[in-house]
């Protein structure tokens, strides 16, 4: 319906998984498996909302583990077991599902950009231009990283940016959600929600006690899109600076915010495309995987038994990738079940506000979905977001009556939904997790120091300018 498209490949039906289809195993329609794969996410997104967030306090800092972790941790134990296997033709359908959850994610989203264009219409250039440095910060020092750690295709997708919610939206549109770069934005996200908050905690508080920065600067860095790395990084800069707590909360949150808004577009014009430009550049166009997720199956001096390993890594590898696709009626209408529940969960009782609040949801995906298919050259995610700004915005009539519909549907609950099928989908990608395995650590932790430093030491140079 007017996507992204992939490289080399035809554009994708609405409401498809859009992953090429290899020899080995062709394209299928998964709509049989859907309903069990539904109720199997049912179940276990709503005990993980129904349990709630989990704080951990590990002495140096606390990490919170939230429901969206909890049904992705719990999807990828169902999906990987061995006692009743889940078929593989149910991994894709519960994949299929995940492309279509990313455009309600992002619907919910722009309902929390819009009320906020105003703020960001007053932001100075120096906030502005923050922005950059958690753009060059991942780029530029993670992603070559990760390619000299021979991560393969994964690489784009860990490294184009820090790798929150939104992230999973762009690259599932551009790359689909069976590709290896999805299965990067997975493996940094799984890092980022772990460790994230607690090694920012402890880099902060040491940049900070440097005192070479304005607080107000590290404020700026520290709004990387997330908001337990952000309130993590913002308690080590007060605990410096306590005298100048107001202005960090407010310029913290107010960067946050500006890096949450323009990360879409940045991330999909910019960020997406240049990372993967970038690692064609630092490949010369061939994969970088680790030995023998892509080599030739006779390369030279290769053994027979790691050229039997080669084939059969290879073979998993091309039977995870095969197309399925649903109707997109039928994905919409499994969503909107599953994301109700959860939603009225999070919210104590299931009200009028929470199904009201998804049929605006559905509105929105349906309408930039069709605004994409006629005008071809802008994505279907590029359009629920800027719709949903919009129309969510205090320059819209009707903002006042949409609002509160929609705020009544938890974001993070919408998380869960998307990551509990993530996490039944995983156990058909685990082959190719497994090659990216401990390097996913050194690259996560270069790419959280280098986005915090750059975008600080690019907010100094700026306040200095324009204060």
């Amino acid at each position: 319906m007017g996507m992204i498209q992939k490289e080399d490949q035809p554009e994708p039906l609405a409401g498809s998984s859009s992953q090429m289809t290899t020899p080995a195993a062709p394209a299928g329609t998964g709509t049989k498996q859907t309903l069990p794969i539904a109720a199997l996410a049912l179940v276990i997104a709503l005990v993980v909302q129904f349990v709630g967030q989990v704080e951990i306090d590990l002495g140096i800092g606390s990490v919170i583990i939230f429901p969206m972790v909890w049904g992705l941790v719990l999807g990828l134990l169902v999906s990987v077991q061995r006692f009743k296997p889940l078929g593989l033709d149910l991994q894709k359908a519960a994949s299929a599902l995940v492309g279509v959850a990313v455009m309600l994610l992002v619907a919910r989203l722009a309902f929390n950009i819009g009320p906020s264009l105003p703020t960001l219409v007053k932001a100075g250039p120096a906030l502005l231009l923050q922005e950059v440095g958690h753009l060059l910060g991942t780029v530029a020092l993670a992603l070559p990283l990760a390619v000299l750690l021979r991560m393969g295709k994964a690489t784009v997708g860990a490294t184009f940016s820090l790798d929150r919610e939104p992230s999973f939206a762009m690259v599932s549109e551009k790359y689909g959600p069976d590709s290896d770069q999805y299965r990067g934005v997975l493996a940094m996200y799984v890092f980022g929600t772990l460790f994230g908050a607690v090694f920012i905690t402890l880099l902060t508080s040491l940049v900070a006690n440097w005192r070479i920065f304005d607080p107000l600067a590290l404020a700026m860095g520290a709004g990387v899109g997330s908001g337990s790395m952000m309130a993590a990084s913002m308690a080590s800069i007060v605990d410096a600076y306590p005298a100048d707590e107001e202005a960090v909360l407010g310029m913290a949150a107010v960067s946050n915010l500006i890096t949450t808004i323009l990360g879409v577009y940045v991330g999909i014009y910019l960020a997406l495309p240049l990372a993967d430009r970038f690692y064609r550049l630092l490949t010369g166009g061939r994969d970088t995987a680790a030995p023998g997720s892509s080599a030739p199956a006779a390369s030279a001096g290769a053994g027979a038994d790691e050229v039997s390993d080669n084939r059969a890594f290879r073979e998993q590898v091309a039977a995870a990738s095969a197309q399925v696709t649903l109707p997109l009626w039928l994905s919409l209408a499994v969503l909107t079940v599953l994301g109700i529940g959860t939603a009225s969960i999070a919210a104590g009782a299931l009200s009028w506000k929470v199904v009201g609040g998804y049929a605006v949801l559905l509105a929105l995906v349906l309408f930039g979905l069709l605004l994409a298919k006629v005008s071809r050259k802008i994505s279907a995610i590029v359009w629920i977001t800027t719709v949903g700004a919009y129309i969510s915005s205090p320059w819209f009539p009707g903002a006042e009556v949409l609002n509160p519909l929609v705020k009544s549907v938890d974001f993070l609950s919408i998380a869960t939904i998307m990551l509990t099928l993530a996490g039944l989908s995983l156990g058909k990608d685990i082959p190719l997790l497994r090659r990216i395995g401990w390097k996913i650590i050194p690259v996560g932790l270069v790419a959280i120091t280098a986005s915090f430093l750059l975008s600080t030491v690019i907010a100094e140079f700026a306040l200095g300018l324009w204060g």
